[in-house]
């Protein structure tokens, strides 16, 4: 399978949300469709916990959901990289409690399409270390953050990238995808 980072972020390449400048429910059509199409090749979602615990304490309870993002999540096989969480508490979903890395690259090795980490940065930071990405997929929202974490680890030597793709939508949003150069 091939493990790919999904973020959004600011102009300023943060992808922590310290201030309100995302809201999952306010995107335009064009852009909920880009997300599904990317949903459809994904066989896996992968999460850390306090990412994991946010989707579990929004998205179920979201019956009202026209984008279908809710019925898709509450589907998906989901991954929570947790070492204190017992009980996903939410339906198609295992914990690993060991390595993520290692768990990953297991993953990364196996038979399947995508296997799709969005948010959860230290999880994001700790694979793109490691060299496990196969793909970078940016949704650049025209935001200026000036503080956060960002989508690359502070201080890690940055990966020399490849664009696969580009697009811009309505909102303002611009959606890039690239592959690590090797």
């Amino acid at each position: 399978m091939r493990i790919i980072i999904t973020q959004n972020m600011t102009l300023d390449g943060r992808v922590e949300m310290l201030d309100d400048w995302f809201d999952p429910q306010a995107q335009d059509e064009e852009l909920s469709a880009e997300l599904m199409r990317q949903s459809a090749h994904e066989d896996v979602l992968l999460l850390g916990r306090q990412t994991f615990e946010d989707f579990r304490g929004y998205w179920p309870l979201q019956t009202d959901d026209t984008t279908g993002v809710a019925e898709h999540l509450n589907q998906v096989d989901k991954r929570v990289v947790s070492t204190t969480l017992s009980d996903p508490g939410w339906q198609n979903t295992t914990v690993i409690s060991s390595d993520p890395v290692r768990a990953v690259t297991a993953l990364r090795d196996a038979p399947g399409r995508d296997v799709i980490l969005t948010g959860s940065i230290t999880l994001a930071h700790a694979l793109i270390t490691a060299e496990v990405v196969d793909e970078f997929r940016m949704f650049t929202y025209p935001v200026w953050q000036g503080r956060g974490r960002g989508f690359f680890p502070e201080g890690a030597p940055a990966p020399r990238l490849h664009l696969l793709e580009s697009k811009s939508f309505p909102s303002g949003v611009v959606y890039s995808a690239y592959s690590p150069l090797t």
